[in-house]
């Protein structure tokens, strides 16, 4: 249980504050900004929880563990079920920061830093686009993740890695989808926001579900010892 509350804890930390960042500080922080947001939350929780939990705080990277068979099932059940709950909770308390700051204008109009495409997309990205985009971001954030936790004596610049690579697959997303890689952090935000984020979020829980298998399969496979 200690290790689902952890879970719980760190993935309500980082969606409260890189959404956060989105939808309150977006137009002063930029697409870096928020990118870095969003990478310094794992960087902190790694070193807080990654020794009781492992510090996924991503269905995907849940996913990608499972696979690389370093979690049993209901451990991966229950991952996602307290991460999804956490996402659910930081996205409650970003909104009631938003309502109590009147000058924003209510959290419809700052929104709530969810994904989309086509018309929720800068750049028009259509639904084919985000898919693709976010199996490969997906992939690569889960593949280095498999990676660099993989030797023990990584341990002390796991966290680093991880919530850079968070980070630069941001720089490269957020402008396309917003940057999902993780289903938690997508479906939070779209079940307050409702109408096109609700109905466009199946989007980013399937193609992170895909990129998180396929990593998990590449790097089991390239990881092995068998000739």
């Amino acid at each position: 249980m200690k290790r689902y509350i952890s879970e719980l804890i760190g993935t309500m930390v980082l969606v409260l504050f890189g959404c956060g960042s989105a939808a309150i500080a977006g137009a002063a922080l930029g697409n870096l900004g928020i990118a870095m947001a969003f990478g310094l939350s794992i960087v902190a929780m790694a070193y807080v929880i990654g020794d009781i939990s492992g510090c996924h705080i991503n269905p995907a990277v849940s996913i990608g563990m499972w696979i690389d068979g370093r979690m049993e099932e209901k451990d991966l059940i229950m991952y996602i079920i307290f991460q999804c709950i956490g996402a659910i909770i930081g996205i409650a308390l970003l909104v009631a920061i938003i309502n109590s700051a009147p000058d924003l204008g209510g959290y419809l109009a700052t929104g709530l830093g969810q994904n989309g495409f086509g018309s929720a997309s800068s750049v028009g990205l259509d639904v084919v686009g985000a898919i693709i985009v976010e199996i490969i971001l997906t992939f690569v954030f889960v593949f280095t993740v498999l990676g660099v936790t993989k030797k023990t004596e990584n341990a002390t610049i796991a966290g680093i890695v991880i919530g850079l690579t968070l980070a630069f697959v941001h720089i490269m997303g957020i402008p396309l989808t917003g940057t999902s890689v993780n289903p938690a952090r997508s479906l939070a935000p779209a079940l307050f926001m409702g109408g096109q984020a609700l109905q466009q979020v199946w989007v980013f829980i399937l193609a992170p579900i895909v990129g998180a298998v396929i990593a998990g399969l590449l790097f089991k496979a390239l990881a092995s010892e068998d000739i």
